[in-house]
Parts: structure tokens; sequence; C-alpha cells
């Protein structure tokens, strides 16, 4: 069994995503304080946080977790995806 088949088959290969996930989230923050442009912190939360979601939910599916398990995880991303649309829909200008 190779190191890659033992990260999926236990479900870990999920924790390194995640934390490289942490470590562009940081970068991203790092450039944005530095240049003063990029993504601002709270859609950049939003967009992440769905992403990281739909990832534990996978963790926990492939860690044999249970339904309620993988079902929080699916409703927090459902979550975070509207609030990270919300935050990125543009109103129609008023006359």
């Amino acid at each position: 069994m190779t190191v890659l088949d033992s990260l999926v088959g236990s479900g870990r290969i999920v924790d390194v995503m995640l934390a490289l996930v942490a470590l562009e989230f940081l970068g991203l923050l790092f450039y944005r304080r530095l240049r003063g442009g990029g993504v601002a912190a709270v859609p950049l939360l939003a967009n992440i946080g769905a992403g990281c979601s739909l990832m534990m939910a996978l963790r926990a599916s492939l860690m044999s977790g249970s339904l309620p398990q993988v079902a929080v995880w699916l409703i927090a991303a459902l979550v975070l995806h509207v609030l990270d649309l919300a935050l990125r829909w543009e109103r129609a200008p008023t006359v």
C-alpha cells in the first residue's frame, strides 16, 4: 500500500488538504495587507469555509462517520455557500 492509498483510505488526505487551504487563506490575507488589494477577509472566509465544510463531509464519510455528522458538514457548506453568494451578489442600481 502506498502512502497516498493510506492517506485516502484513512481520510487523512483531507487533513493535508485542510492544512494547505489554511496556508492559502493566510497567504491571501497577507497579500491583501501587503498590497491593499485582493479578496476581502469575510467573503474569502465564506468561500473557503464552504469548501472546507465539503472536505469535512468527505472526511467524515471516509472515516465511517455517522450520517448526522456528514449532514451537519453538508448543511454548513450550504449556509456558507449562500453567504458567499449574498456577499458577491451585485445589486441593481436604483434610479
